[in-house]
């Protein structure tokens, strides 16, 4: 944590506009940021000897750059970042920033546990290049997260934050669902612009698009497994893990959905659930990155204590794939 005195001079810096925001203008003033496509949440390379590798970030991101992305994800948790430092969370915030292409959103994941430390980082973040902010639960204490807790702490960030935010909610990790009335409350703040919800509860999200449609407020659905569905119901894109390896098929899928050819849709969303699920839920990481060296960009290895998959997991990962037709 940075301290008293960095805490105090966020409030300071803010007041004095010295905080980079998207366009030039402070929380919550005049239209906000449109969001709506389909991101990849990079993973974050390392070498044999565990160091992030920032070379093959950045070519692996030369390599992405060719799909028609509205932007890029880092600090998700396919970025590994709980086994990050805070210096190796910023870092990798600007060398994605240099890398990308200049048109495109970058989004940075940067919930901590408590609300100070996720003030700072946010605001660290957004000086390193973000142009949107998105927070995770904070989760360690999940028993006394409720609804006014969580509140509390996403208008606090949101309130100091000099990129709009967006909520972040993936239950499988933090064992702790966003409850639908706190998001109710908190898309009526001027610098929280939406939510990625992960959870795959498609009622959920069409409940959430339904309660929050008198507000500038946009849901993004944290997974290709139910991507259509979540078009369906009114989601404007995705953040889609599947998206770092089958990245063209993933924006294939949101032009269909998007132009109403829902039969040819369906199709390639059902081509595309078994190789989601391989990479998010089954394998995890380590099945993503697996997936990624056999695909033409860099896994390689996760950060300790994830561990690679076995050669059986292998290969049934490799039959997802295979049986769908995509290697």
């Amino acid at each position: 944590m940075l301290g008293p005195r960095v805490w105090s001079s966020v409030r300071q810096g803010l007041s004095r506009g010295l905080s980079r925001s998207v366009g030039g203008r402070a929380p919550g003033e005049g239209r906000k940021v449109d969001i709506a496509g389909i991101y990849p949440p990079l993973s974050t390379p390392f070498t044999a000897t565990s160091e992030v590798d920032y070379g093959k970030l950045e070519e692996n991101l030369q390599k992405l750059g060719a799909f028609p992305f509205k932007g890029f994800v880092v600090q998700g948790s396919n970025g590994e970042f709980p086994f990050l430092t805070s210096s190796e969370r910023l870092e990798v915030v600007s060398r994605v920033r240099q890398a990308m292409p200049k048109d495109k959103l970058l989004v940075a994941g940067s919930g901590c546990e408590s609300t100070q430390a996720t003030v700072e980082m946010t605001v660290s973040m957004a000086q390193a290049g973000a142009d949107v902010a998105m927070v995770l639960t904070p989760c360690y204490y999940r028993g006394r997260m409720s609804s006014a807790a969580l509140i509390h702490h996403y208008t606090k960030v949101a309130d100091l934050s000099p990129v709009p935010v967006v909520l972040y909610n993936v239950p499988a990790n933090t064992g702790l669902d966003l409850p639908v009335d706190a998001v109710v409350t908190l898309s009526q703040h001027p610098n929280i612009i939406g939510i990625k919800d992960s959870g795959g509860d498609v009622t959920r999200i069409g409940l959430m698009i339904h309660k929050t449609r008198r507000q500038d407020f946009q849901v993004l659905a944290g997974s290709a497994g139910f991507l259509l569905a979540s078009y369906a119901v009114g989601a404007v894109g995705g953040i889609c893990a599947l998206a770092n390896v089958l990245g063209a098929q993933v924006c294939q899928l949101e032009r269909l959905c998007l132009t109403g050819q829902w039969e040819d849709a369906q199709k390639l969303q059902l081509r595309l659930i078994e190789p989601n699920t391989a990479v998010t839920r089954r394998f995890g990481i380590p099945g993503l990155k697996k997936a990624m060296d056999w695909l033409g960009y860099y896994g390689g290895p996760c950060r300790a204590p994830l561990q690679d998959l076995s050669p059986e997991e292998e290969e049934e990962l490799r039959l997802d794939f295979t049986n769908n037709g995509w290697l």
